[in-house]
């Protein structure tokens, strides 16, 4: 069965950057339309920032301006680069996305998360 995969997660001190990837672990899957979440200790799980299958982005406004989403079709992955790190930033980050494989569309599949710990 096909899963996300994240990587990149990890400890950087505040001001830092880090950029995390997500990947669909079977190539023949295509991703679609993709969502960065986070999830903070005793928080509920946020939307961060989603990319279109066409490159349209957007953002929370908690990270906007530090956080970029983007894609590379080529290697069937997409990226979350973050800038200017926060303590406030710390939370599991999860890759949510739609995924196509021979023109049918697979919807809402979710990676198993990557921690993120920003120090002050």
């Amino acid at each position: 069965q096909v899963q996300l995969v994240e990587s990149g997660g990890g400890l950087v001190q505040a001001g830092g950057s880090l950029r995390l990837s997500c990947a669909p672990s079977d190539t023949i899957f295509s991703i679609n339309a993709v969502g960065w979440h986070r999830q903070a200790p005793g928080k509920q799980r946020e939307l961060v920032a989603v990319i279109t299958n066409q490159g349209s982005t957007n953002y929370a406004d908690s990270v906007k301006g530090r956080f970029t989403i983007s894609r590379d079709d080529a290697k069937n992955t997409v990226y979350l680069q973050m800038n200017s790190l926060k303590p406030e930033d710390t939370a599991v980050y999860y890759c949510n996305a739609d995924l196509v494989r021979d023109g049918t569309i697979w919807y809402d599949y979710w990676g198993q998360g990557t921690q993120v710990t920003v120090s002050s």
